[in-house]
């Protein structure tokens, strides 16, 4: 997603240039497009956060109920400090 992020600046200028240069319809149109094609950016880099945090989340789960079944089969009682 991050990726996606700073391609999405790349081509915003891209956009921005073709469109002012093969177009020939000014400038007005030509900042339309880089600002619509630039406004992905925000989106992929939240995303690219969101699915961090989704990972690191379903991470610690997983390495607080392994824990928790390891301290059960040597039969001692589980510290619940950490949850």
């Amino acid at each position: 997603m991050y990726a996606a992020g700073f391609a999405s600046i790349g081509l915003s200028f891209a956009s921005w240039l073709t469109s002012r240069s093969v177009e020939h319809a000014g400038t007005d149109r030509a900042d339309r497009w880089g600002i619509f094609v630039g406004q992905w950016a925000p989106t992929f880099f939240a995303l690219g956060v969101a699915l961090r945090i989704e990972e690191t989340h379903e991470t610690g789960r997983a390495a607080r109920e392994e824990l928790v079944e390891t301290s059960y089969t040597e039969g001692r009682m589980p510290s619940r400090a950490g949850v």
